[in-house]
């Protein structure tokens, strides 16, 4: 792997093709700082160029996954201070998003502010029963979460979310499709734990691919979309034994109808 600065803000553990990454700050209910953003970026990238790690799971240290933007670092910041430090979040959440391969957010508590948007940043999102969601930027007088939101829960409720920043607990946010998943929090490191290994145990360039159409198709035209599809389709046959696949699947398919 690309070699790291040393991380303060988060954690980074590997366990074969599944890397976590813990945001880490407890005490400051892992509140997203200037230097949580830069190392957000960092190991992102890092994760990106090695080839060992098949699957990202981003979680959170303490109750709070993240209790949104560190507001306490914004004082005494100017404008350009302050879009800068906007900047640095685009830049992490796009991190995230750019990820060619899956990334999950495992949201274990409260997800606000900032916390939504890096939950939103990754492919999909499991959560447990005391997980909840709030975006308060305009109760705050500011911008944010108009961009990922909207295309996940729609135009209508985008709206109604923002303006009156409420928060939104584990069922609705199922219902919403904020999350994927809500478990009991017992159960969770093992839930989480089994959709890794699921998701690992595929073949890496098709798992990547996919993903690649998924998001590229959905910004542009049916058409467009089918083409980037097709490309997709020409670079696996290419770089991958679908033949072997084929064969495996027979096989197993005459294994079935003989038991039966």
């Amino acid at each position: 792997m690309k070699k790291l600065p040393e991380l303060t803000m988060l954690q980074l553990e590997l366990q074969g093709p599944v890397a976590t990454v813990w945001l880490n700050r407890p005490d400051s209910r892992n509140a997203l700082n200037l230097a949580m953003c830069r190392e957000i970026t960092a190991v992102c990238e890092a994760l990106d160029a090695d080839d060992a790690v098949r699957v990202v799971v981003v979680r959170a240290r303490g109750a709070v996954f993240c209790a949104g933007a560190d507001l306490k670092e914004r004082q005494g910041f100017s404008t350009a201070d302050l879009v800068a430090r906007r900047v640095e979040g685009f830049t992490a959440y796009g991190a995230l998003e750019a990820l060619s391969k899956p990334v999950i957010a495992a949201v274990q508590g409260p997800a606000f502010g900032s916390g939504g948007e890096i939950a939103a940043a990754c492919d999909f999102v499991l959560a447990t029963t005391q997980a909840a969601f709030k975006y308060p930027e305009v109760g705050w007088g500011t911008v944010g979460a108009t961009q990922r939101l909207p295309r996940i829960v729609g135009r209508r409720m985008a709206k109604e979310l923002l303006f009156t920043g409420r928060v939104v607990d584990a069922q609705e946010a199922l219902d919403l499709g904020l999350v994927n998943h809500v478990y009991a929090p017992e159960a969770f490191d093992a839930r989480i734990a089994e959709m890794a290994a699921q998701i690992a145990a595929a073949n890496p360039l098709t798992v990547q691919l996919t993903k690649h159409s998924i998001d590229e198709g959905l910004d542009t035209t049916r058409e467009g979309a089918m083409a980037i599809e097709l490309l997709a389709i020409q670079k696996n046959l290419r770089h991958s034994d679908w033949q072997k696949a084929i064969a495996g699947f027979g096989a197993k398919e005459g294994t079935d109808a003989a038991a039966r």
